[in-house]
């Protein structure tokens, strides 16, 4: 193998770059990503970049180290196809790209309402919708956040503490309800309730109202809520449709084994596009996190080669972290149908809390720490040593 393309320039994407190199590869690695940026961090733009502490110089993921990886960069570049008989990734400009092996590490693009988008209504996920959304929020403005997921409630609490005037809107009877569960969900929609903003649960969103620019959001329970600017978090669509046709296996994504392999030899994928089966739950995830963005390259790469990969205990476990009303929120595991909530340490009631979850069998299954990193990071490792689901 004397050259492989990475599609994706992102986390994974550089991860995957750096994981090559660290399993000894020395031939051609191009990295093909759409946007003009070199990779950088996501989990900051609806936080720290949103409210103006960090500059687009801080996301920057690359270091100086990083020359030594010798990529090739194809910047500004998308994907649109995949010859798995030619060995060929197609690219918008018409560049035919020759390779050996491929990684998919394309990510997903965030979910949009349906109908037409006037002025003032905003989705985030790149960097470009940070500034575009940053410019937006100024004190006493009128905001309406659709979703009270990780993305929404991050966003609501970033404007919140800019003096911008939140209404959340979530289908769901409490926030974070499909992760977390309807107990703990209720515990973060305190968190929204503490910091002023409204949460209206259980409805959706009939009609944005306004054109050229947005000037309302009509619910689907009759009310109609006046906004100056709207947020649309809603989930995220993973970008695979140019693999249509390829002969690589899609369901959610593309489809994996527990290291990366899919159904095409010499393609792996990883990061957000990447429905793998897990270990830990015994079924197939779709993770859209950022520790699965470093980690799971690592054992891709491996496949890609034909070793094995045998990754440390606790990152079999899902894992992910929010931080939102200036509380840390920090989650292991996966919740099952039937789970009961144990509360191990401090209050819910006070927002400071360690919690397992416990399947009918007597079993934990997921750890939810809130501002207990380190008993919550005891066990996240605990979770790790538990056999492998077999479900």
């Amino acid at each position: 193998m004397r050259t492989v393309t990475v599609v994706g320039a992102s986390l994974a994407g550089l991860a995957t770059a750096r994981a090559l190199r660290a399993e000894g590869f020395d031939g051609r690695i191009v990295v093909v990503g759409d946007e003009e940026h070199a990779p950088y961090d996501r989990p900051p733009l609806s936080k720290e970049f949103l409210s103006g502490a960090l500059s687009t110089e801080d996301l920057a993921l690359t270091t100086p180290e990083d020359a030594e990886l010798a990529a090739d960069w194809r910047l500004g570049h998308r994907a649109v196809a995949l010859d798995t008989a030619e060995r060929t990734v197609v690219l918008d400009d018409g560049e035919r790209i020759a390779t050996d092996g491929v990684v998919l590490a394309t990510g997903a693009r965030a979910r949009a309402l349906p109908g037409p988008v006037p002025a003032g209504v905003h989705t985030l996920r790149t960097l470009d919708d940070a500034v575009a959304l940053r410019s937006e929020l100024v004190p006493g403005a009128r905001m309406i956040v659709v979703g009270a997921g990780f993305i929404g409630s991050e966003i609501a609490s970033t404007a919140a503490g800019l003096g911008v005037e939140v209404d959340v809107v979530e289908a769901a009877t409490v926030p974070l309800e499909r992760p977390l569960g309807a107990e703990m969900g209720r515990v973060c929609a305190g968190l929204h309730a503490a910091a002023g903003v409204r949460l209206h649960t259980g409805c959706g969103v009939a009609e944005i109202v306004g054109s050229p620019r947005v000037r309302a959001v009509r619910l689907t329970d009759g009310r109609e809520l006046p906004a100056d600017v709207v947020v649309v978090g809603i989930g995220a669509i993973p970008n695979v449709e140019w693999l249509e046709g390829s002969g690589v296996t899609l369901d959610d994504g593309v489809v994996t084994d527990a290291q990366g392999a899919t159904s095409t030899p010499g393609v792996v994928a990883v990061g957000d596009c990447a429905n793998a089966h897990r270990g830990y739950t015994g079924s197939m995830l779709r993770l859209e996190h950022w520790t699965n963005a470093v980690q799971q390259p690592v054992g891709a790469v491996a496949a890609l080669f034909g070793r094995v990969h045998t990754p440390a205990p606790h990152h079999e476990v899902p894992y992910f972290w929010s931080d939102q009303y200036g509380r840390r929120i920090q989650f292991a595991g996966h919740r099952t149908p039937g789970c009961r909530v144990e509360v191990l340490e401090g209050d819910p009631a006070e927002a400071d809390f360690l919690a397992q979850y416990v399947d009918p069998s007597g079993t934990p299954v997921a750890v939810l720490g809130v501002d207990r990193p380190r008993s919550f990071g005891r066990m996240r490792r605990r979770l790790g040593r538990r056999p492998a689901a077999t479900h």
